[in-house]
């Protein structure tokens, strides 16, 4: 059989094991240390945020960040619903209510439209939320000059979920930068990665020091185990940190090859009947996933898709199902602005994310679209 092929598996440049090395002989094992410090400075120099503080994961940073705004029992979040779990699960951690916004189809990601409707149709009952999130899906920004001033109209704060936006722009400036926090993944399967692990980003220096405190157990600063507040063990490893340093080093050279896998995708597709993904205009995408819907009318299906490039060892997967037909989330308020089948569930139906990895040849590439035609 062919040599497997996986979605989007990490890729080690050699620096890595450097800062490794240096924490073992060192010995700070621990989640703490220089890696730790580092990665944070050299993670807000390349992204252009003040202050950070890394993570065991992007879901606990985002748990820490609608702590921050104060989300508790009986709060309203809004949430873009074409997502994956980990950008709402900690709302329900929190005991507060979800309400999802469907996403349009220019960018896939949230719909300015079907969030002022929410806004509408909460103010009507007295409710202003007291949080929205909104995703860069798979790399691709939101439409944050429709979105912002939205959420500033009623004096809600944006929590930025770029879990899979690292080094996307929008208009110039760094995707993880526009809400007052910003939440960043490195999973194993992100642009870069340090095993798990996951950062808060944000201007407000007061947040970051609050989510360092709280993710370090609550511990006061006295000499014996004092805990005034609820305390969370979500700090990073050192080990893990020195991962991410060495990861950042080639993130540029990552974000091109990314590029390069999206762009023999559209051209090497052109004569079939798919769509590359859209981007946001004035987005620079990282293309994390080089996402394809089928086009309406073609009786290929996603699965079909995904099986025949899995009976060559190929790895692909269904676009994210939306977050409103998740049974544990049934009852949940779900806002869109069409008047049939919502974009979520559209894009869901025909979405296909191809194997976008950094690591792919352009052999793997034309292996891939060899196989893929086959499916036609």
């Amino acid at each position: 059989m062919n040599s497997r092929i996986f979605l989007s598996p990490p890729h080690m440049n050699g620096t890595e094991i450097n800062y490794i090395n240096e924490a073992f002989q060192t010995n700070w094992i621990a989640p703490f240390g220089p890696n730790l410090v580092g990665f944070e400075k050299e993670m807000c120099e390349y992204i252009g945020a003040k202050n950070s503080v890394a993570l065991s994961s992007g879901t606990g940073a985002m748990h820490m960040a609608l702590k921050y705004l104060g989300v508790g029992s009986g709060d309203t979040v809004f949430c873009s619903d074409f997502t994956f779990s980990g950008s709402c699960n900690p709302v329900a951690y929190l005991g507060a209510k979800l309400v999802f916004i469907d996403s349009n189809r220019e960018t896939l990601n949230m719909d300015p439209n079907a969030l002022k409707a929410a806004f509408e149709k909460y103010k009507a009952l007295g409710i202003v939320p007291k949080a929205v999130i909104v995703v860069d899906l798979y790399g691709n920004s939101a439409d944050y000059d429709k979105i912002l001033p939205l959420c500033e109209e009623y004096g809600v704060p944006v929590i930025e979920d770029a879990a899979e936006a690292l080094g996307s722009e929008y208009n110039g400036k760094k995707c993880g930068t526009f809400g007052k926090i910003g939440i960043l993944s490195f999973n194993g399967n992100k642009i870069i990665t340090t095993s798990g692990g996951g950062m808060a980003i944000s201007d407000d220096e007061e947040a970051i020091k609050k989510i360092h405190f709280w993710s370090n157990q609550s511990k006061e600063n006295v000499n014996y185990y004092l805990h005034n507040e609820l305390g969370y063990n979500y700090r990073m490893s050192n080990i893990c940190a020195g991962i991410g340093r060495g990861q950042l080093k080639t993130l540029d050279e990552r974000l091109a090859v990314r590029k390069r896998n999206y762009d023999f995708y559209k051209t090497a597709f052109a004569d079939l009947p798919v769509t590359m993904a859209p981007a946001t205009p004035g987005c620079k995408s990282n293309y994390w996933l080089s996402v394809l819907t089928i086009d309406a009318g073609c009786p290929v299906t996603p699965d079909d898709i995904i099986s025949t490039l899995e009976s060559d060892n190929i790895e692909s997967r269904r676009a994210w199902n939306p977050m409103h037909n998740q049974p544990i989330f049934n009852g949940s308020d779900f806002i869109t602005c069409e008047n049939g089948e919502s974009v979520g569930d559209n894009i869901f139906r025909r979405g296909v994310c191809m194997p976008s990895g950094t690591s792919m040849t352009e052999a793997d590439l034309e292996r891939v679209s060899k196989v893929f035609h086959s499916a036609f």
